[in-house]
């Protein structure tokens, strides 16, 4: 029996030592400098496209509203309104467009009964259809990072661009 066991040792003490060791996926690991670089960066662009909107803004005859989560919206007060809870479910559809009003996509992004807190969504457009009411149409002003930030979608929306977004409540 102590064979065994020192046998059962010995053979899992090697299979540990055979073992690979763990690589960085690819791109490897960001330093504390690197983090730091790109923190950086995103401040100043956030500070850059708040101060492009409030200057698109201005130039508007509908009035926008800033809201707590970094974005704007075209309805006074919403985000003191009550807010949906976390599983109810909600239908809504929307359309994006870039600030020279252009309408990104022909078909709008439509979803029938979403659930809050199980969204594959981008943040604005979860934490606005908390707010509006069934049947209510708003217009989001989304800096790029809560937008599709620095990566884009991988189809028509480059990195870093801020996003004017349609949205309505079915």
């Amino acid at each position: 029996m102590r064979k065994l066991l020192f046998l059962s040792a010995i053979s899992l003490l090697s299979c540990n030592r055979n073992a690979q060791t763990a690589h960085p996926p690819v791109g490897g690991v960001l330093s504390q400098k690197d983090l730091e670089i790109s923190k950086n960066r995103m401040k100043n662009l956030n500070m850059i496209e708040r101060n492009q909107i409030q200057e698109w803004i201005s130039s508007q005859n509908v009035r926008y509203y800033p809201t707590q989560l970094n974005y704007w919206v075209s309805v006074e007060g919403y985000d003191q309104r009550e807010r949906r809870a976390d599983n109810t479910s909600i239908s809504y559809s929307y359309d994006l467009y870039d600030f020279d009003q252009t309408k990104i996509y022909d078909q709008p992004v439509e979803r029938r009964e979403a659930r809050f807190g199980h969204f594959d969504e981008l943040k604005a457009v979860e934490n606005a259809l908390r707010f509006i009411h069934d049947g209510e149409e708003v217009t989001l002003l989304v800096p790029s990072a809560l937008a599709y930030g620095t990566f884009g979608d991988e189809k028509k929306i480059d990195n870093d661009i801020p996003l004017i977004i349609k949205l309505k409540a079915l």
